[in-house]
């Protein structure tokens, strides 16, 4: 997810315990779970998509 949300734009911000923050160049935030080892819900793969306007054709697009 990390690497989806970077080739979109986003960089690293800060980290604040185990969620990290990134930002594009527009100023949206995503707030993004590193829970190592662990898949993330699909309910938590949404909201992190909302929040950056990204669809999961966008995801899958920048996974490859």
């Amino acid at each position: 997810m990390r690497r989806a949300l970077e080739r979109a734009g986003f960089s690293f911000v800060r980290q604040s315990g185990s969620h990290l923050i990134l930002k594009n160049q527009a100023g949206k935030r995503v707030t993004l779970p590193t829970h190592a080892g662990k898949i993330l819900h699909p309910k938590i793969v949404r909201a992190i998509l909302n929040d950056a306007d990204m669809t999961m054709a966008d995801l899958a697009r920048f996974l490859r």
